[in-house]
């Protein structure tokens, strides 16, 4: 969060117009899936015209996020956006369900989630290769997403 903080200051990046737009990816994956769903359930396949057009707008605002992405960071970045929205979706039910722990519990999911991206985003995880065991340097990963979902808690 150290980080995201220095570089909202410093100007070199507007992130309340990026979060906006992460956000409303977040939304244009969830209507991917309705339509889908919805041209399934019904047999209605001009919601399957829909959810490509939905689709088209969601890689293009996909794109303005991650303009220089790598190997399969691109990909990720939708998944966890996608995983985001899920999990507050499934926070909101539990609240509704009146199950404010388990809503919170999920809710903290779901913005570690989001911390997860935006460290991907903004290249402040480094997945370097290990070369004797191959594999990615998850402690670099565990440490920071563990500094920004402590900084909600402050």
């Amino acid at each position: 969060m150290t980080e995201i903080e220095r570089v909202k200051k410093t100007g070199g990046v507007d992130l309340s117009i990026a979060e906006d737009l992460s956000l409303a990816v977040m939304n244009l994956i969830s209507l991917e899936e309705h339509f889908f769903f919805t041209a399934l359930k019904t047999g209605q396949d001009y919601y399957l015209d829909t959810m490509a057009e939905i689709r088209d707008q969601r890689r293009d605002l996909l794109a303005t996020l991650l303009p220089n992405h790598e190997g399969e960071t691109w990909c990720a970045a939708k998944h966890l956006l996608a995983a985001t929205m899920r999990q507050i979706e499934v926070g909101n039910k539990f609240q509704t369900a009146q199950e404010p722990a388990e809503a919170k519990k999920m809710f903290e999911r779901a913005y570690r989630t989001y911390a997860i991206f935006w460290a991907l985003k903004l290249k402040l995880v480094e997945v370097s290769v290990n070369p004797t065991a191959d594999q990615p340097d998850k402690k670099r990963l565990e440490d920071l997403v563990a500094e920004l979902a402590n900084c909600c808690d402050e």
